[in-house]
């Protein structure tokens, strides 16, 4: 008899936890992304044609500039979270802006935040070679 007494059928037989992060890593890429490229594939060829139309025009132009707020506001988000280790929010009626302490600032993530921004900008690498040397960087940082 096995341990677990009072289940039914057989014990169960799964896969080890890194195949299953993968598998899992897998399968949540290909739903978030697929659909996203399909869409793209199907409409490219008509986008050109669509530009012509006025009125389609500006809801394109529209959609291109919520689309680079969206970006906007979740590189912000995401860089106040990784620099700082506490962020408050300011309320006033319906703004909501959010404040960092600076007493939580975490240096080594400034310091890659540093190194990846002159990568990109100043040195001019490309993204691949930037995450190499941001991977070797913080690699480095937790040596030390």
């Amino acid at each position: 008899m096995h341990a677990a007494a009072g289940t039914r059928g057989a014990p169960p037989i799964g896969v080890d936890a890194l195949t299953s992060g993968l598998l899992g890593a897998a399968l949540a890429t290909w739903v978030t992304f697929v659909p996203c490229f399909l869409w793209i594939f199907l409409g490219a060829p008509y986008v050109e044609r669509l530009r012509a139309n006025a009125a389609l025009s500006g809801a394109l132009s529209a959609i291109s500039a919520a689309v680079a707020g969206v970006i906007l506001n979740l590189a912000i988000w995401f860089g106040l979270h990784v620099l700082f280790g506490r962020v408050e929010r300011l309320e006033s009626g319906p703004v909501s802006l959010p404040y960092p302490d600076p007493t939580t600032l975490d240096p080594a993530a400034l310091f890659l935040t540093i190194v990846a921004a002159a990568s990109l900008l100043r040195w001019k690498r490309g993204v691949f070679q930037t995450l190499a040397i941001c991977s070797a960087a913080g690699w480095l940082l937790m040596l030390v």
